[in-house]
């Protein structure tokens, strides 16, 4: 016995109306809040260009041959390291893979652990930064790009290699300012009675091309309303919160226990590249005003600088030691477009004879 409701007897109903006509007149409003949007960026000082994301990091470390010259470390090695300059100095164009915001250790026992990598790595080391522990933010934001080199699909690097070319044509796609989640970031919300938040991140002040060569942009390296809300941004930045008075002391000594390893696993590594015939040279960029007095205070150059190097035995550049690498940074921690091409240029002789050239 057949059902007179059978789905088969079912039409649904297409609403009488012009459907053409609604096509275009969704494009158009597409296309003007679109170009609305772009123009409000832009007002705002935003200007086209890469956004230095996970997949953009890979494909640098893809392109690390057995014997690059790679570069690692955090924003300073990115910002004041120009590439040119390098290539003009040894003869070969390096790998940057240096990350803002990022303890670059994870990224150094990664080449380690790369039995085929035999060439020189360029370690630029804020100690406040290397030494800090798996749990906190910048060793975990290095495990990220790793992470998408060693497993992204054929599908997300077309993706990437598509949304590269909207990035270079359209100021609103600054990922790390203007998307719904950062911009939500920004509504001030009072802190809560005894809660810590963290301190708000600097905004996207750098431009960056597809082999990650940065620059920092010139409404940051002059004196003006961008510079100050960088500068001042750092001061929170490196200053570690206090441990509330109820942290179980097993949890304090295991912060110690992962600084006291992290000395012996950067040894480790190093001696591993070096086992291959590799090279290794630690570099302390330049760092000026009130940060610099932070990090003299918290992190002197007679603690863990010292002894790392000591434990290493690695060759290393210390900025103040060279009157000719002394620079000022405009927003504290890194040096503008030009100054970078010429401390580089400076930097060279004392890299060739650090690497016995």
């Amino acid at each position: 016995m057949h059902s007179s409701t059978s789905s088969s007897d079912f039409e649904r109903p297409v609403p009488k109306v012009p459907w053409r006509g609604l096509l275009w007149v969704t494009l158009g409003l597409t296309a003007l809040a679109v170009f609305a949007w772009e123009m409000r960026a832009r007002a705002w000082g935003y200007a086209p260009g890469l956004n230095d994301t996970d997949d953009l990091w890979a494909d640098r470390r893809d392109a690390v041959q057995p014997d690059s010259m790679v570069l690692i470390g955090d924003s300073r090695p990115l910002f004041d390291l120009d590439l040119d300059a390098l290539e003009l100095g040894f003869g070969k164009r390096p790998i940057q893979l240096s990350l803002a915001g990022t303890c670059a250790y994870p990224v150094l026992t990664n080449l380690a652990a790369d039995d085929s990598f035999h060439g020189t790595v360029i370690v630029g080391m804020i100690p406040a930064i290397w030494f800090v522990p798996p749990a906190a933010p910048p060793f975990q934001n290095a495990l990220k790009p790793l992470k998408r080199y060693q497993t992204r699909t054929l599908s997300q690097r077309a993706g990437h290699h598509l949304g590269m070319l909207l990035e270079e044509r359209l100021a609103f796609m600054r990922g790390e300012d203007l998307v719904l989640a950062k911009l939500l970031e920004k509504v001030p919300v009072p802190d809560r009675p005894d809660s810590y938040l963290p301190p708000a991140l600097p905004p996207y002040f750098q431009t960056i091309a597809r082999d990650r060569r940065t620059r920092m942009a010139e409404a940051c390296a002059r004196p003006g309303p961008l510079q100050e809300r960088v500068k001042h941004g750092w001061i929170p930045l490196f200053t570690a919160p206090k441990f509330p008075e109820y942290t179980p002391k097993e949890v304090l000594e295991a912060i110690g226990a992962s600084v006291e390893a992290r000395f012996g696993d950067t040894v480790t590594a190093v001696n591993r590249i070096r086992s291959r015939g590799g090279k290794v040279v630690f570099v302390r960029f330049p760092v000026s005003g009130d940060l610099k007095e932070l990090e003299d205070r918290l992190t002197p150059r007679s603690g863990p600088w010292t002894r790392l190097m000591k434990e290493t035995g690695a060759p290393n550049i210390y900025f103040s030691d060279h009157p000719e690498l002394i620079f000022d940074c405009p927003e504290w921690s890194h040096l503008s477009s030009a100054d970078s091409v010429e401390f580089t240029r400076r930097l060279v002789p004392h890299l060739m004879r650090a690497l016995g050239q």
